[in-house]
């Protein structure tokens, strides 16, 4: 219930200028968001690769309505890539790239080219692009660029939803030697035709893929806070006979950085998904409804004085 009221709350016009106008608003995001600037996500990569963590950085935007727009989010794409081979930060930092923020919903060819020149850019600094997972509108389309993208950047990175009923078949395709998928739980709001909707059918529907990924071939990318998941990642890993370097650790900026350092400290790579850009407030919103448990934070933050 509280996970439905946060999603809708984050298409609400009205909720967005209360939060965005709320004293001390900007404390929050800032543990959420690395910032505003190219320069911001720089720096917050710097200290974070520092510490011995991975990154994916995520400029925030999406659902782009113009070509313009499209345009000017893969130009930020290109320029960040610039900025962190020239501050020597690759191959530890790489892209997570949304395809409707290059114009999916209204060109999939143009979304295409947008996201063939990033990841022509990614290649050139040292690194890679995962493309980031929308809503199941968009699943088939974002499959399909991918696929003409691995031709020619065959590490590519997938994303797949565990809530979505399908996602066991998406595994099994994508579970091939090379091929690097993000195992995430999901964060959009969706019908129970498509998704499971209890959080217990959503992990055990988590750990059914991750099976299928770490029993395969390629490179899983387990995107989880949840501590039973995690884990049962590691108990998977000696299963399966993978060593830190065939798999991966993702978790969000801003949460739970102690066991971030942890795992990172015990030999797992660890990679932090690092957004930055003014357009926070859906990001921001579906974190909370991802781990409600983030909605303690928020709101004492908007009403604490300190």
């Amino acid at each position: 219930m509280l996970r439905s009221v946060i999603l809708a709350a984050s298409r609400s016009s009205q909720v967005e200028r209360l939060v965005a106008t709320a004293p001390y608003t900007r404390d929050v995001v800032r543990r959420f968001v690395a910032g505003a600037a190219t320069d911001d996500a720089l720096r917050a990569t710097r200290v974070l690769v520092d510490d011995g963590l991975a990154v994916t950085l995520d400029h925030l935007g999406e659902d782009t309505v113009t070509p313009e727009q499209a345009t000017a989010t893969r130009d930020e794409y290109l320029r960040l890539l610039k900025m962190l081979a020239g501050a020597g930060l690759t191959p530890a930092a790489e892209v997570s790239v949304k395809l409707s923020a290059l114009g999916q919903m209204f060109d999939e060819q143009l979304a295409y080219d947008n996201a063939r020149a990033i990841c022509a850019a990614a290649d050139a600094a040292g690194t890679t692009v995962t493309l980031d997972m929308e809503d199941h509108t968009t699943t088939d389309s974002t499959l399909e660029v991918l696929g003409r993208l691995r031709k020619d950047f065959p590490s590519t990175g997938a994303v797949l939803q565990a809530y979505l009923r399908r996602t066991e078949s998406d595994c099994r395709e994508l579970a091939y030697a090379g091929s690097r998928v993000r195992l995430c739980k999901g964060a959009y709001k969706e019908p129970e035709s498509v998704a499971y909707q209890s959080t217990r059918d959503v992990d055990r529907s988590y750990v059914r893929c991750m099976n299928i990924l770490m029993s395969g071939d390629g490179y899983p990318m387990l995107a989880t806070h949840d501590p039973r998941m995690i884990a049962i990642g590691e108990d998977r890993a000696r299963w399966f006979d993978r060593g830190p370097e065939r798999f991966e650790f993702q978790m969000l900026y801003g949460i739970r950085p102690e066991e971030q350092a942890r795992l990172a400290g015990e030999g797992y790579t660890v990679r932090t998904y690092v957004p930055y850009g003014d357009e926070w407030y859906g990001y921001l919103m579906r974190r909370l409804a991802e781990r409600p448990a983030n909605l303690v934070f928020f709101g004492r933050a908007l009403i604490s004085k300190k």
